[in-house]
């Protein structure tokens, strides 16, 4: 009977008490209404007769969905969306009051009405180009302005795994190919014209040069250079055969002399 009893006092015990975990709060419910008092991790005891705790998570959750997307041309774009949201924990009895424990069914109704209005604005292929992260960045707000002020805060909308249409995806790599080919042509012709500059430039180089020795080459530099030339012969051995005309004279040959 002892153990019977004992027994029966450790049930009602566990019963009595509810045990709020790490990234989570709780609130009692007695007869129905909702406390105002927020329990944070650690026991919360109360009267299982009359009483219950509601826990709910105030970390950030995942909420993930897959819809199809309206695109300002009037196209459906499937994609999987994760909603990153949290609830602020000092508005968690408001929440439970006025929205209840489903309230994921209100923020996945809430981003359907956002992504439709939003989505609407841009083209298909913006969701899947650069344009992406500004769509998110816009249902993001539109839901945090609904949602902000009951509690609920969105931090992030992240579209994934996006499905064009067919024929949309392969115009798109048609595009991305037939741009890629631009720019290899428009980096080849860049080359060609580097070298065809390198080409006039040396060759100018070489009409400067040569321009330059012709007009220094003067008459007088002419008969200079002759003189000086004589004079280096005058101070060999060897005997030499020297034809001139008074002005500008040539060897023609010589023999060593023993």
């Amino acid at each position: 009977m002892k153990k019977l009893l004992l027994l029966s006092g450790l049930a009602l015990l566990s019963a009595s008490c509810a045990v709020v975990r790490p990234g989570e709060v709780g609130i009692r419910q007695k007869m129905g209404k909702l406390s105002d008092k927020i329990h944070t991790q650690g026991a919360v005891f109360f009267n299982p007769f009359t009483s219950k705790v509601v826990k709910t998570s105030i970390q950030t959750n995942d909420l993930e969905l897959t819809l199809s997307l309206p695109s300002k041309e009037g196209l459906s774009i499937s994609s999987q969306i994760s909603i990153l949201y949290r609830l602020d924990q000092d508005k968690v009895p408001s929440i439970i009051r006025n929205l209840g424990l489903g309230y994921e069914g209100i923020i996945s109704n809430v981003f359907r009405s956002a992504s439709a209005d939003v989505c609407a604005r841009f083209f298909a292929k913006d969701m899947h180009s650069g344009m992406r992260s500004n769509i998110e960045e816009e249902i993001r707000k539109q839901m945090d302005l609904i949602l902000g002020p009951q509690g609920i805060r969105i931090e992030s909308v992240l579209l994934k795994s996006i499905q064009l249409p067919d024929g949309l995806a392969k115009s798109i790599e048609r595009k991305l190919q037939a741009e890629q080919e631009a720019m290899r042509m428009e980096f080849v012709l860049q080359q060609e014209k580097l070298e065809a500059d390198r080409v006039i430039i040396q060759a100018k180089g070489t009409r400067d040069a040569q321009k330059i020795l012709a007009e220094g080459l003067s008459q007088e530099i002419i008969k200079l250079r002759s003189i000086e030339a004589f004079l280096e012969l005058a101070k060999s051995n060897n005997s030499k055969i020297i034809i001139t005309d008074g002005k500008a004279p040539f060897l023609v040959g010589g023999e060593e002399k023993p």
